[in-house]
């Protein structure tokens, strides 16, 4: 398995042109897996489901559809656990072999609304029922599906989840609705090397399940580290996830010379991406190593972890024209600075600066148009018209604009599939 894995580098602008002075440029690193796992490890599984009042009519109806249709996807051999939470919290099924699905169907069948909101007694239950099958011989999930509020338990929340993703529990946090703490979601997904979204109709509801179980499913590598030892006086400047999402990651820096980005688990035929920004100092003309790329992993057919690694040589020339950039690296390039700065412009809009926030939507606005992202750009100068009117952002739309700015690279894929 490992030797199907490969690490793909690529610069932004090939050649460089020379300079007196240090200059920008772009990397993008790609771990790449085959899409057809020869061993896919069985699931440990844990859907953590908010049963509280605001949970009726259409929203509880299409949660319990899109869980019994993943479990219908299932095999056998994985491992299931059922926890509903209001303010209280009920564990409908204990972690157990799928095995005969009736009784885990007729489970979700008894699911009915009633209460408040407390997260934190649902991920505890979980917590529980995961820590009884976990190890290297499964791959371990949690399923959290809320739409409102939780009060007064969010530092345990984030406690919880870093903890469950020190022992290898990739957590995805899916708000339903407008009403539900997207940081606090952001922050459980992000502690656990999982990942949060947000679902604007209950419909949607099954789409998110089954992408969440399928990609668990097709897991080939679990821990993919990314270490990068760059040359002297190379400096990193920022570092984003581009694939699947984009994320700001930061980095662990290593010395002066090297840092670290946690990847998380590696999905067969899903590219796990991250676009570095790095100062380069001034450079004659030639060819230079400039890092040395490691990625490290564990295939999810051995115990052993795996490195990979890969000289990152760069091309240096007198003359080096519009030409010389490289249309896909630098589209995404373009996507993330488009993430960038609507995610400056919310933060700006929540401190009370509206001037700041308005120029950003705007400038994010005008990216997206040059990358053909026509209604998401409407939808920025929308928002942005609605701030200098004196008006407050309004949530539905604020969050859309949060999640649908993250998956900008999801939505160039589709559109090079078209």
């Amino acid at each position: 398995m490992s030797a199907s894995v490969t690490l793909r580098c690529q610069w932004g602008r090939t050649p460089v042109p020379t300079s007196s002075t240090p200059q920008v440029v772009y990397l993008l690193v790609e771990a790449v897996a085959p899409a057809s796992p020869t061993s896919a490890l069985p699931l440990n599984l844990c859907f953590v489901l908010d049963r509280s009042g605001s949970m009726q009519g259409a929203k509880l109806e299409s949660m319990k559809a899109a869980t019994r249709r993943v479990i219908e996807l299932l095999r056998p051999h994985d491992v299931a656990a059922i926890v509903i939470f209001d303010d209280t919290v009920q564990t409908l099924i204990p972690a157990t072999p799928v095995g005969d699905r009736s009784a885990l169907l007729a489970a979700v069948e008894t699911i009915t609304e009633a209460g408040g909101t407390a997260m934190s007694l649902g991920m505890q239950a979980a917590q529980t029922e995961l820590q009884k099958h976990l190890g290297p011989d499964r791959i371990s999930r949690m399923l959290l599906l809320t739409d409102g509020q939780t009060w007064g338990d969010e530092p345990i929340c984030r406690d919880l989840a870093r903890t469950l993703g020190q022992a290898g529990v990739r957590i995805t946090a899916l708000g339903l609705g407008t009403e539900w703490n997207e940081q606090l979601l952001d922050d459980i997904a992000a502690a656990s090397d999982g990942y949060s979204d947000y679902i604007a109709d209950p419909a949607q509801i099954e789409t998110f399940f089954q992408q969440a179980v399928k990609e668990a499913q097709a897991v080939v590598a679990t821990d993919a580290r990314l270490l990068l030892r760059l040359v002297r006086d190379v400096t990193p400047r920022a570092i984003y996830r581009v694939k699947p999402v984009i994320a700001n990651l930061g980095y662990q820096p290593i010395g002066d010379a090297a840092v670290a980005v946690r990847l998380g688990d590696l999905v067969g035929g899903q590219p796990a991406a991250v676009l570095l920004d790095l100062m380069l100092p001034p450079r004659t003309r030639g060819r230079f190593r400039i890092a040395q790329a490691e990625l490290h992993l564990t295939p999810v057919d051995q115990r052993s972890e795996t490195v990979i690694k890969q000289d990152i040589l760069l091309d240096v020339a007198d003359q080096a024209g519009p030409e010389s950039y490289v249309p896909d690296v630098m589209n995404l390039v373009e996507r993330v600075t488009a993430f960038k700065l609507q995610t400056r412009a919310l933060s700006e809009a929540a401190s009370g600066n509206t001037a700041g926030a308005t120029q950003k939507l705007r400038a994010a606005a005008t990216r997206l148009l040059d990358l053909g992202e026509l209604e998401l750009a409407a939808k920025m100068n929308q928002q942005a018209a609605t701030l200098e009117q004196g008006q407050p952002l309004d949530p539905a739309t604020q969050k859309e604009l949060r999640y649908a700015t993250r998956r900008l690279t999801q939505r160039l894929e589709k559109n090079e599939q078209a």
